[in-house]
């Protein structure tokens, strides 16, 4: 079982970087692909970006080509998103997952974080 805890959530203006973090425990932490989901509010959960469990692969949901980064720490057990140039339609609530596949872990994860709150004010 892996769990998943989320962090560094908050307030910033639009345009402005916002930094996330996901601290897992439980499980062989390099063994898991690692992604990132939002949902704002009345809307869908979507996917956001992904990293393979070596951090060699990354991949993002067009809306975050350009603006995030993620990346993974194998020694510390966390994952990073980093967010530059928020839009207002960037607020949601942020999801970090787990899957051992890095296929499935875009899709449908095994593991949910809390999540953590974003918000861009215009």
């Amino acid at each position: 079982q892996v769990q998943l805890v989320e962090s560094g959530g908050g307030l910033v203006q639009a345009g402005g970087s916002l930094g996330l973090s996901c601290a897992a425990s439980g499980g062989t932490f390099s063994a898991y692909a690692l992604g990132w989901f939002r949902q704002a509010p009345g809307k869908p959960r979507e996917f956001v970006a992904a990293v393979s469990g070596s951090g060699g692969l990354t991949y993002y949901a067009d809306f975050g080509k350009g603006r995030f980064t993620i990346s993974r720490d194998n020694g510390k057990n966390t994952m990073n998103l980093q967010m530059n140039s928020l839009r207002p339609e960037d607020t949601a609530v942020y999801y970090c997952a787990a899957h051992r596949s890095y296929v499935s872990v875009k899709t449908t994860p095994a593991y949910w974080g809390q999540g953590a709150q974003v918000t861009v004010s215009s």
